[in-house]
C-alpha cells in the first residue's frame, strides 16, 4: 500500500513540473500569425509552408531614437510584435536612447530577465530585491559593460553625463512585458483612491492628486 501511494505521489509530482513549464519546441519555427482567432497563450502559429523571410526580420536599431519627453529616454522594441518569427523562441531584443541626464524609470518585466549592455555613455543603474529585504544593487556602468536585472524584479537606468547614451537589452522572452511603476501606481485606469496611495506612501492626499494629475 505504501508502494503504492508513493509511486501515485511521483506521478503526481512529475505531472505537476510537467504543467508548470512552457513545452519544447516541436518544429522549426512557429510564426505568429496575427490574424488568427484562435485564442491561445502567445500567437497560433501560421502555416510554415506560407512563412517568409520578412518574418524573421526587422530593421531599425540603428536609428537614434525620440528622447524629447518627462523621461529622457525611449525604447524600441524587437519582439514578437515586429518579428513574428520570435513566436515561442522565447527571446528578444530593446534599444534603449538616453538624453543627456535621462532615465529608463523604475519599471520591471513580469516575463523576462533582462541583460544590458552599454554602447555608449555611462549609466547608473540598479536593481530591487523583493520583499521584505528590497536590497538595491547598483551600479555605474561604462561603454562595454553588462549588467543583468533579473525577472521581475523593479529595476532602472539613468544617464550620469551631460552626453547622450545607447545601450542594447536582451530579454528571455517573446513578450517580455513592462510595468512602468510610476504609470501603473498613479496613472492607471481607474485610479487608485488617494487615500489607499497617500497611507501606501505614508504623505499627504494633496501630494497623491498632484502626482496623479502629471498622468
Amino acid at each position: 500500500m505504501a508502494s503504492k501511494f508513493f509511486l501515485l505521489a511521483l506521478l503526481a509530482l512529475s505531472a505537476s513540473h510537467a504543467l508548470a513549464s512552457d513545452p519544447g519546441q516541436l518544429q522549426d519555427f512557429c510564426v505568429a500569425d496575427k490574424t488568427s482567432q484562435v485564442f491561445v497563450n502567445g500567437f497560433a502559429c501560421k502555416d510554415p509552408m506560407t512563412a517568409v523571410v520578412e518574418d524573421f526580420y526587422f530593421s531599425g536599431l540603428h536609428m537614434v531614437g525620440n528622447t524629447s519627453n518627462k523621461q529622457g529616454s525611449v525604447v524600441t522594441a524587437v519582439n514578437v510584435a515586429q518579428i513574428a518569427g520570435l513566436n515561442t523562441l522565447g527571446v528578444s531584443l530593446a534599444r534603449v536612447d538616453y538624453a543627456p541626464y535621462g532615465q529608463n524609470p523604475p519599471h520591471l518585466h513580469p516575463r523576462a530577465t533582462e541583460i544590458l549592455t552599454v554602447l555608449e555613455g555611462s549609466l547608473y543603474v540598479g536593481f530591487v530585491t523583493s520583499n521584505p529585504e528590497n536590497k538595491l544593487f547598483s551600479k555605474v556602468l561604462n561603454k562595454g559593460d553588462v549588467f543583468v536585472f533579473p525577472q521581475g524584479l523593479i529595476h532602472f537606468q539613468s544617464n550620469i553625463e551631460n552626453n547622450e547614451a545607447i545601450a542594447i537589452a536582451a530579454l528571455s522572452s517573446k513578450n517580455p512585458g513592462v510595468i512602468t511603476i510610476a504609470n501603473a501606481v498613479f496613472g492607471s485606469k481607474q485610479t487608485i483612491s488617494d487615500d489607499i496611495l497617500a497611507k501606501a506612501f505614508q504623505v499627504d492626499k494633496n501630494i497623491v492628486d498632484h502626482i496623479q494629475a502629471q498622468f
